[in-house]
C-alpha cells in the first residue's frame, strides 16, 4: 500500500498538546473509518494537497468559510471554487464533479414513493433539485390516486425571474403520465419564496384548468429557501394560503 502523501502533514511545529493539529486525514479514515472524519478532513482528502504556504487542510477550512458549510458548496461552480488561491482547473472540475455527485445522491429515490400531500414533504423532495439554479423552473409532480410520486416532469426552464408555463402544458403531462392529481412546484432563484403576481395570476389559471379535466390540483409550492424567507420556512403553499 502507498504511503499517505506528504501533502497532508502539517509542519513540526503545529502541535497542541502533544498532537499534530493537522493530522494526516488518509491516516485517520484507514485508522478510524470515513465518518470519524470532521468535514475539514474529508475535503482535504478530494483536494489531496495545498500550496507553498498553505496545507491542504488549511485550503480545506478556507473553502468550508467560503461557502458557508460543507453543504454550501453543492451549489458552486468551477469559477466559485478558482476564486480561492490554491484552487487551479483541474481542482475546480474534480470539485465540481464531486458536488454533482451529492446532489444525484440526494436526487435518488430511496424505498417507496414519496407521498406529497404536504408542502413541507414537496419543498423537501424538490431541494436538491431546486439548489443552485440561477433560473426559474416549473414542474409538475404526477402522482396516482394514493398521492404518491408517478413522475416528475420540468415543465419550463425560464429567465432569472420567470418559468411561468400555460395550463396546457402543465396538464398535457399529467394526462401524459395519467396522472389521479397533481402539485406544481417552481423555485424562487433568491431564495424568498413570496409569490409574485404573476406567481398568483398562473395559480388561478391552474384551478380553473383542474376543473375542466378533472384532475386534483392539490397545491403549487413555491421552493426558496429558510434564510432568505420573511416566514423562515423556505416555501410557500398557495394552498396553505387558501387560494386553492
Amino acid at each position: 500500500m502507498n504511503e499517505p502523501s506528504a501533502a497532508y502533514a502539517a509542519p513540526a511545529e503545529n502541535r497542541l498538546q502533544g498532537t499534530l493539529v493537522s493530522e494526516r486525514p488518509q491516516e485517520r479514515l484507514e485508522a478510524l473509518g470515513a465518518s470519524a472524519l470532521s468535514d475539514t478532513e474529508l475535503l482535504a482528502l478530494l483536494l489531496r494537497s495545498g500550496t507553498r504556504g498553505q496545507d491542504v487542510l488549511t485550503l480545506a477550512a478556507r473553502l468550508i468559510t467560503e461557502g458557508a458549510s460543507l453543504g454550501g458548496l453543492i451549489a458552486w461552480r468551477e469559477g466559485d471554487f478558482r476564486r480561492l488561491k490554491g484552487i487551479g482547473r483541474v481542482k475546480a472540475v474534480q470539485l465540481v464533479a464531486v458536488m454533482e455527485v451529492a446532489r444525484r445522491v440526494l436526487r435518488a429515490p430511496a424505498g417507496e414513493a414519496p407521498h406529497l400531500t404536504r408542502a413541507d414533504a414537496v419543498a423537501a423532495y424538490l431541494q436538491p433539485w431546486a439548489t443552485g439554479l440561477e433560473v426559474e423552473k416549473l414542474w409538475v409532480l404526477c402522482l396516482n390516486r394514493k398521492n404518491r410520486l408517478i413522475k416528475r416532469v420540468e415543465v419550463t426552464s425560464g429567465t432569472a425571474t420567470s418559468a411561468l408555463a400555460h395550463p396546457r402544458e402543465v396538464f398535457r403531462a399529467a394526462i401524459r403520465e395519467s396522472a389521479a392529481a397533481i402539485v406544481c412546484a417552481h423555485n424562487h432563484p433568491s431564495g424568498d419564496p413570496t409569490p409574485s403576481a404573476a406567481d398568483l395570476a398562473i395559480t388561478r389559471l391552474l384551478r380553473e384548468a383542474a376543473q375542466t379535466v378533472e384532475i386534483a390540483l392539490l397545491d403549487h409550492v413555491i421552493v426558496g429557501r429558510p434564510a432568505a424567507d420573511p416566514a423562515g420556512r423556505g416555501y410557500y403553499s398557495f394552498r396553505e394560503a387558501g387560494i386553492l
